[in-house]
């Protein structure tokens, strides 16, 4: 599939913290942005945000992203779609709560692009390493190739008794499946390619609409509260955290798989690296001495990561010059310090 360089980008869930960077970053680069959001009030902030685009960026209101044919003027006259809105939220009891959203959802622009995007090239599905890696005991190596078997079993066994993790992990697994099941059974009625981008935990400064810290995305929450709320106990500081990327890094990666050709049918681990918590509590009391230091008797030299994300591939066919952990900490508390958040 040829590469896009110009043209017109459907960004579902455009007013969320990726959804936001990645119209900002998109329009950038010269794309036109239609941007989705559930409500009208939902699209004052965004219409603010990116006045200086002018007619290049617009809104598409989607009430309901689980009923049938909520996105069929949407995607009319668009030439590429990043499908991004999806829920992660720990808080749910209800597996469904989580599954049904991101399945339904998925389905539901999909059988929208398949009846009523003629010109549409590329379908990019936003996912997780969640869908990749069943957390382990034990060191592993994630690659593209897998898949999180262990997300599925729990849920069976478990229900609604399943961790808060593994309820996500499942949505994201049982979407991101669901997206390429739909692809392979349609790519011979279609024009258009399949990518996914399977990021870690997404941190980062905050573009998106949020008037407090806790209004903030669930990772984010996290984040703010580690940093900057002190409210995670030492020994998590040094023990707890897997891989992370910075949201606008992310956003980046949308747009080199939409200009990429040899992106086509492939999923991809958007990932800086990997961190404990308390690598960037240290650097935030670095620049912040107010800040809270954490653990201090934590080395990060003597950090064990469990798990460990083959990148080969992304790097090879979408080279993202990632931000370093220190800059990601210090433009988010600058962002953060803005607000009047600390």
């Amino acid at each position: 599939m040829p590469a896009l360089d110009t043209g017109k980008v459907l960004v579902t869930g455009a007013n969320g913290f990726i959804g936001a960077w990645t119209c900002k970053t998109l329009l950038e680069r010269g794309f036109s942005v239609r941007g989705t959001v559930r409500n009208e009030s939902k699209a004052t902030h965004l219409r603010k945000t990116f006045a200086s685009f002018g007619d290049k960026f617009e809104i598409a209101v989607v009430e309901d992203m689980l009923e049938e044919g909520a996105f069929d003027s949407a995607v009319q006259g668009v030439d590429a779609i990043v499908h991004g809105a999806s829920p992660f939220d720990l808080a749910v009891d209800d597996p469904a709560e989580l599954i049904d959203p991101a399945v339904k959802g998925t389905t539901t622009v999909l059988t929208s692009a398949l009846k009523h995007a003629p010109t549409l090239r590329r379908f990019i599905v936003t996912s997780s390493t969640g869908a990749m890696n069943t957390p382990s005991a034990e060191m592993v190596t994630v690659s593209e190739a897998d898949w999180n078997e262990g997300a599925i079993a729990e849920i069976n066994e478990k229900g609604a008794e399943a961790s808060p993790l593994g309820k996500y992990c499942l949505s994201k697994t049982l979407a991101e499946r669901t997206a390429w099941d739909f692809y392979n059974k349609h790519k011979g009625e279609v024009g258009w390619d399949m990518v996914s981008l399977n990021p870690p935990y997404v941190f980062g400064p905050v573009l998106h609409e949020v008037d407090k810290p806790e209004k903030l995305n669930t990772s984010m929450v996290w984040w703010y509260g580690a940093v900057v709320g002190g409210s995670i106990d030492n020994e998590s500081l040094a023990n707890v955290g897997v891989a992370w990327v910075d949201v606008r890094d992310m956003a980046e990666a949308y747009t080199l798989a939409l200009t990429t050709p040899e992106a086509s049918g492939e999923r991809f681990i958007i990932s800086a690296g990997p961190f404990k918590l308390q690598d960037f509590v240290s650097i935030a009391h670095r620049l912040h001495p107010q800040l809270h230091a954490g653990n201090t008797e934590y080395n990060p030299a003597k950090a064990v990561h469990y798990t460990n994300y083959v990148t080969d591939k992304q790097r090879k066919l979408l080279p993202i010059k990632y931000r370093t952990i220190e800059e990601l900490t210090g433009d988010t508390l600058e962002n953060f310090q803005a607000r009047g958040w600390f």
